[in-house]
């Protein structure tokens, strides 16, 4: 056996206090009561709780603007116009990632929906089960070299973190992302433990790994293979020696890889006359490593700034999690966990351009240094810090709940934001007194529901209350009832819109939706068409309808603000007169 003590250490190492030993045995046998020889229910208590978090937003929220509508509508549109290589939106190619996302959701929305509503639901289902499948991977990983109830509260950390619950109720490829890359590392966390001396890995370890990194590529491209390459690199370098003590199967692997890739690489290369890859690769990917593409780039530290915010409500946890990676780095499951994060967090706070789920697969090692710092946390300035990281995260969030309710609700929207802001002082208060106390078990037995309880009342109350922000949906609703959606059988289409070209209410109107200016707006209403007009397009769109010669039918307005570029918006739907319609 390689390396016996070291091992059995990460394992079964440091003393816990009597009530932290016996919260963890409580975990312990919670699963050990439903247990099976695979060891599926840590995975599946995670998996269930990410499942939670997620929810609210997943059933309340409508589409969101820009890329979750960009990516739901290219979807929709692969529906509606059976062609499952080429990426479009409207009538415009989409060649910045891979397909892999689109076909999953492609599957969802025609097992659970039906295009022609877009309910975007259907569409956010694979980000869901990419939530899920993260806790459980991060679980099951952590599994090969901790305890039983450690790696549990692993999962749980990640599947409550803000971020990751956020991601989860997004139709676009980073919650699925993270979920694959997650998987992949596992497996290979679960063969080198293996090597070092811990319980078997099982004869699906190495599939797992071979098929995750294929999906990974295919829903986007090179992040997961960089990710992976440069933990096997440090690891490679560190110890010396082969991470496996077992083939990794490079021949039939890579058959893999190409049998699940290939197909569509080919197909796309041929549609699009190698189009595709020429955009992807220096149209999109290029730029964010040249510079701060799309306006959002930041400077190095972003992502650790961050952090505290993200990682809520285990945020108590980092100053014990960095304390471990320290003082246990030399133990086989703390080397993977920093292997898997210092690199991959070095290169993206390295890249100009920065978004804050960029590093969302570094956060399942993190959850596993976090959970491993349970016993660490009880010394006192590791407790004063982590409490007063706690109530700043919480603080700063109970306050944009409050501010948002006061800034874009009314006062039915009060009730919501006082329960969003109390929960999120719940979690910080109660979590931050618990750990001061030395109780760091209860503390983050405390945060964690109360987090993802707050998270909850966030998404699935209060934001979907606050109407001013909810433009295209609310336009939509206007239309509908006026019976002006094409899909209604009405009117013809397409609804002509003039000023405002939001995704979101491309995917919900229809995919001819008309974006366009003032001239077209008044063409449309003469040709016995709707139209939606934004208020600085309104004297060209008045002097366009005197040249017409039309007076149409005045709707409904819709107010609010635009948030994807912080404008003040207000849309006029217009029905044509009587007298142009068929």
């Amino acid at each position: 056996m390689a390396h016996p003590t070291i091992f059995q250490a990460s394992r079964e190492t440091t003393p816990l206090p009597d009530r932290a030993n016996q919260t963890c045995m409580w975990l312990a046998n919670i699963i050990d009561a439903f247990r099976r020889p695979g060891g599926w229910r840590g995975p599946a208590v995670a998996a269930v709780f990410a499942l939670l978090a997620g929810l609210p937003g997943f059933l309340a929220l409508p589409p969101l603007d820009r890329d979750e509508a960009r990516f739901a509508q290219a979807t929709a549109q692969m529906l509606e116009q059976d062609d499952a290589v080429v990426i479009r939106f409207q009538d415009q190619p989409r060649f910045k990632k891979p397909v892999g996302i689109h076909w999953m959701q492609a599957v969802a929305a025609s097992a659970f929906g039906d295009s022609a509503l877009r309910d975007i639901r259907p569409y956010r289902l694979p980000s869901l089960l990419g939530a899920m499948l993260a806790a459980a991977a991060c679980v099951w990983g952590a599994a090969g070299f901790f305890s039983r109830a450690v790696a549990l509260m692993s999962g749980l950390i990640l599947g409550a973190g803000l971020l990751l619950s956020t991601e989860a109720f997004i139709a676009k490829t980073d919650a699925m992302l993270t979920g694959l890359t997650v998987l992949c590392l596992a497996a290979l966390a679960r063969l080198y433990a293996e090597a070092r001396g811990g319980p078997p890995a099982g004869r699906l370890a190495v599939p797992l790994f071979w098929l995750a990194l294929a999906l990974a590529i295919l829903v986007k491209g090179p992040i997961t293979p960089l990710i992976v390459g440069l933990a096997a690199l440090t690891l490679r370098l560190v110890d010396r020696r082969p991470l496996t003590s077992r083939p990794i199967g490079w021949a039939w692997g890579l058959i893999l890889l190409a049998l699940v890739i290939g197909p569509w690489a080919w197909a796309v290369t041929v549609a699009t006359d190698g189009a595709f890859w020429a955009m992807a690769i220096g149209g999109d990917l290029a730029p964010k490593l040249a510079g701060g593409h799309e306006t959002h780039g930041a400077p190095p530290g972003f992502h650790a700034l961050a952090l505290p915010l993200l990682a809520f409500p285990a945020t108590l946890l980092l100053p014990a999690a960095a304390v471990v990676a320290w003082r246990r780095r030399r133990e086989p499951g703390v080397r993977f966990a920093l292997a898997w994060l210092v690199p991959g967090w070095i290169l993206f706070e390295a890249t100009p351009t920065k978004l804050p789920h960029y590093v969302l697969p570094l956060y399942a090692p993190l959850a596993w240094l976090c959970a491993a710092g349970l016993a660490e946390a009880v010394t006192p300035w590791l407790r004063r810090i982590g409490a007063g990281l706690q109530l700043l995260a919480g603080g700063l969030l109970a306050a944009v709940a409050l501010g948002l309710a006061f800034t874009y609700g009314d006062a039915w929207d009060l009730p919501a934001a006082i329960l969003t802001a109390g929960l999120f002082a719940l979690a910080a208060g109660g979590g931050a007194l618990f750990l001061l106390r030395g109780q760091v078990f209860r503390a983050l037995a405390w945060a964690l529901p109360a987090g993802v309880l707050a998270h909850g009342a966030l998404t699935g109350l209060l934001a979907p209350g606050l109407q001013p922000l909810m433009l295209a949906s609310r336009t939509t609703e206007v239309l509908a009832r006026a019976r002006l959606l094409p899909a209604q059988g009405v009117l013809p289409g397409p609804v002509a819109v003039a000023g405002y070209a939001e995704p979101s209410l491309v995917f919900q109107v229809g995919t001819d939706t008309g974006l366009g200016d003032a001239a077209d707006a008044a063409r449309a209403l003469a040709s016995g068409r709707a139209a939606v007009v934004e208020g600085r397009e309104q004297p060209a769109f008045r002097a366009a309808l005197a040249r017409n010669g039309i007076t149409p039918i005045e709707v409904g307005r819709v107010t609010g603000l635009n948030y994807s570029n912080g404008d003040a918006t207000e849309l006029t739907v217009y029905a044509p007169p009587p007298e142009v319609r068929p």
